[in-house]
């Protein structure tokens, strides 16, 4: 419950500092119906709108950092194993998404095309 209480509080500054009104739950926790009860209070009360994912796509996000390493692996950015860290207070704000910067095919034989943003880092709003 506390954990839940933090990420409501977190998502409501979230909310008001990107002047934004809708909230989506997406990962493995994203299938806890007490968290969607109160995420929806939440918005309820800042006149938004949640949006809760279907249970097929409420999984770890695995998937989604496995792209990402396919998009780092598409513009040359590579990592020998016995240099691999991790970070638990990742902040993607912070991160230089090379992708981003322009665009590029990825090779996996389809004509898929990733456009960048103007300066290649993540926009947390």
């Amino acid at each position: 419950e506390t954990l839940f209480a933090m990420l409501v509080e977190i998502t409501e500054r979230a909310m008001a500092h990107c002047d934004k009104s809708d909230v989506l739950i997406v990962g493995g926790v994203g299938c806890n119906e007490r968290l969607q009860e109160m995420m929806r209070i939440m918005c309820a009360e800042r006149n938004g709108r949640l949006f809760a994912t279907d249970d097929r796509y409420c999984v770890d996000n695995g998937a989604m950092i496995a792209y990402t390493g396919l998009l780092a692996f598409a513009h040359g950015i590579t990592t020998p194993l016995e240099e691999t860290t991790f970070t638990q207070r990742f902040r993607t704000d912070e991160v230089q998404a090379v992708w981003r910067e322009k665009k590029t095919s990825i090779p996996n034989g389809n004509d898929d095309a990733i456009t960048g943003g103007a300066n290649g880092t993540f926009n947390s709003c």
